[in-house]
């Protein structure tokens, strides 16, 4: 439910961008009022001074980015509800950001037509999130205790394009024990015993890493 006085503080260091998303709030969400910033620091002191119904936040922003600016807002426990926009589609990224428990997550490249119908649903109790980003919703987390501290040692130089003997000199051990621990990862992985398989599933989930 739209309230009677629905403000929104939106923040955006693009100009076009910043116009092209307000335009369209403005065109198809009745009853708004909206405070734009260009920057963290000033989204910060607008959300705190106006304590809007939603707060829109660009996450890559000067002084104070998205992220800073949500956590603070979260840390003062103000009443609003927020939405951040990216150019970023890294699972590492939305799984940071999810886990503040947040109401919307926009790609930029469909900001315009998808904000109207985030601001609708957040306003109605239901997240929202880009199309395609909502697999990542679906997608378990990796259960990170089931590698020995030894084991994720080996995944990160894997991710880093090490190979067997560079990661046994490195860990100042022998290319057996190496090749020991990928044998045990692999089956930890249930990968099957393809060549490369492990090295495909390290830059696949390297963002993770």
């Amino acid at each position: 439910m739209i309230p009677e006085k629905l403000k929104i503080v939106i923040a955006d260091d693009h100009p076009l961008l910043l116009e092209g998303i307000v335009s369209v709030i403005e065109k198809e969400v009745l009853g708004v009022e909206i405070f734009k910033a260009n920057n963290g620091a000033e989204a910060l002191q607008m959300v705190s001074e106006i304590k809007p119904t939603i707060t829109i936040l660009d996450i890559e922003m000067p002084f104070l980015n998205g992220i800073e600016v949500a956590k603070k807002i979260l840390e003062a426990k103000i009443d609003t509800k927020i939405i951040f926009l990216t150019l970023h589609k890294e699972r590492s990224l939305f799984n940071e950001i999810n886990q503040m428990n947040i109401d919307g997550y926009i790609l930029k490249e469909f900001s315009i037509s998808e904000i109207s119908q985030c601001i609708k649903s957040v306003l109605n109790g239901k997240k929202y999130f880009s199309k395609e980003i909502e697999q990542f919703i679906e997608e378990p987390l990796i259960d990170f205790s089931i590698f020995t501290k030894s084991e994720i040692n080996v995944l990160k130089l894997i991710a880093q394009e090490k190979t067997s003997k560079e990661i046994a000199e490195m860990l100042f051990v022998s290319i057996k024990t190496i090749d020991s621990h990928r044998y045990n990862i692999c089956k930890k992985l249930n990968l099957k015993p393809k060549k490369n398989s492990l090295l495909k599933w390290v830059f696949q989930n390297s963002p993770i890493l």
